[in-house]
């Protein structure tokens, strides 16, 4: 029998998820006297004793979060009668009651205390659209709090309350030992509007992605449920290696399978809120796709798998620094470029402005180009610009199972291509490569073998040059409503 499976938010009003099978339990906290975490090993096990000297140690630092939001009065049962019916004129009334009388929502989460003069960390998502936020202590105090900046990309949210002397905790190294898989881990927060309460598990897997671009999750078994959003995950030593922000679920409920944003990005993200009140990422502006298997041989110069390869440079850092399509960033500021997602995430980590020096493998040769990154956040609605047109000169030609057309004002109609160079794909024989590799009918070849292409002839040369040079396969470049990504299509 099948089982759906719930995303959502830990709060009471909307709530992300996604967790691993529980090997945790919860147990309700009352404050004692703040002490050393011991990770003391029972006789023959190579695990904690116990974690109540860690939870002794942080508890004071983790806060519940209650909003409040005023929302919009109900419009009531619309409908639910037939016009004549005896109830008609209840439901009439009933209506009237509640139509236009705006109410109080409220929704619960948890946060931790990062400073001693009241700097608080929690998940975006559990003060979206408050009204009121209130931090209730440990101790039982409650104070309300300010949003100094949030940033919806991490879910991260940074507040202010104004106090002094506060217990408070510190980010740890969520790359480091304490952190690598199977290592336990603790996770403090206010559960179904429970209080302070904690569990214990493990790090169940590392660098987990969810839906965002700077995802880079750990996944924990300690169990997490709805009002755990924003509340910090412990390692052994007392220190923050993530915020508590989503749970995989089939009834809403924590089943073992929890997301903790890792330290390495909130350190980073809170670091910009507190200086800045926003985050300020760095931007390189090309658009870029992981380096396949099957691009290898395609590409001169790489062995193996790696970096990421350039689709397409419009206006900005890169292109003013000389990056161009085919390239693949090897190195980003010293440090190898394994894929696509951690370039993103080294660029948006990096401060803007800086000039930062990358290796680019072109034309089989490594270059070193130096590139001053712009602002993310000021970039975000740029757009490639737009190619020039070539001659039409009408012609179909069958290759590497297309069929291909060079692009004419007919073709254009047809496709809804507008002003775009290159040849279009009328057709793709299901049984060939291209097929397999999702190209379709309206697609359209922009280069071959890093070279522009404008006509059959000029695709015809690539592959022959391909075959002489004794590759398998030959690397286009595709476009596909305007968006680019290469494509590695077997020439022999």
């Amino acid at each position: 029998m099948s089982q759906s499976t719930v995303l959502a938010r830990n709060t009471d009003i909307g709530w992300k998820v996604l967790g691993m099978l529980a090997l945790s339990a919860a147990l309700a906290l009352t404050q004692v006297a703040p002490g050393h975490a011991q990770t003391l090993a029972a006789p023959g096990l190579d695990r904690p004793a116990t974690f109540a000297d860690l939870a002794e140690q942080v508890s004071p630092a983790v806060v519940n979060i209650t909003t409040t939001t005023l929302v919009a009065g109900r419009t009531g049962p619309q409908g639910i009668v037939p016009d004549g019916s005896p109830f008609e004129d209840f439901f009439k009334d009933f209506n009237d009651q509640q139509d236009g009388a705006p109410r109080r929502s409220q929704a619960l989460g948890s946060g931790f205390v990062i400073s001693a003069d009241g700097y608080v960390v929690t998940n975006n998502h559990v003060i979206e659209g408050a009204d009121e936020i209130m931090i209730e202590f440990f101790s039982g105090q409650n104070l309300p709090a300010e949003v100094i900046g949030t940033d919806p990309n991490t879910d991260i949210a940074l507040l202010k309350v104004d106090a002094t002397d506060l217990p408070f905790v510190s980010f740890g190294d969520s790359d480091g030992v304490g952190a690598r898989v199977g290592d336990w881990v603790l996770a403090v927060g206010n559960p179904l509007g429970q209080g302070f309460s904690v569990s214990a598990g493990i790090v169940s897997a590392r660098n987990r992605s969810l839906s965002g671009t700077y995802d880079d999750f750990i996944q924990t078994d300690a169990a997490i449920n709805r009002g755990n959003s924003g509340g910090p995950l412990f390692n052994l030593d007392g220190q923050v290696i993530g915020v508590n922000t989503a749970i995989l679920s089939p009834n809403g409920g924590s089943i073992g399978i929890g997301f903790a944003m890792s330290s390495a990005v909130v350190k980073n993200v809170v670091d910009q809120l507190q200086q800045f009140g926003e985050t300020r990422r760095g931007w390189l502006g090309v658009r870029i796709q992981d380096v396949t298997p099957d691009m290898v041989d395609a590409i001169t110069g790489l062995d193996t798998g790696r970096g990421a390869l350039v689709t397409d440079v419009p206006d900005g850092p890169a292109k003013d620094a000389g990056i161009l399509s085919g390239d693949v960033i090897l190195t980003f500021d010293g440090v190898d470029v394994p894929n696509t997602r951690d370039l993103v995430r080294m660029v948006g980590n990096a401060p803007v402005g800086k000039g930062v020096l990358m290796n680019v493998l072109r034309n089989g040769a490594v270059q070193e180009i130096t590139v001053t990154l712009g602002r993310r956040e000021t970039a975000e609605g740029l757009m490639p610009a737009a190619s020039q047109t070539t001659p039409p000169k009408p012609a179909e030609t069958e290759m590497l199972g297309l069929t291909l057309s060079e692009i004419t004002p007919e073709m254009a109609d047809r496709f809804g291509l507008g002003d775009t160079s290159g040849l279009v794909i009328v057709s793709v024989d299901q049984s060939s490569d291209a097929a397999g590799k999702g190209m379709a009918p309206g697609d359209v070849i922009t280069e071959a073998g890093q070279l522009p292409v404008s006509s059959v002839a000029d695709l015809q040369a690539r592959i022959d040059e391909a075959k002489e040079a004794g590759r398998k396969s030959l690397l286009l470049l595709v476009r596909r409503d305007g968006d680019p990504r290469f494509v590695a299509l077997t020439v022999q």
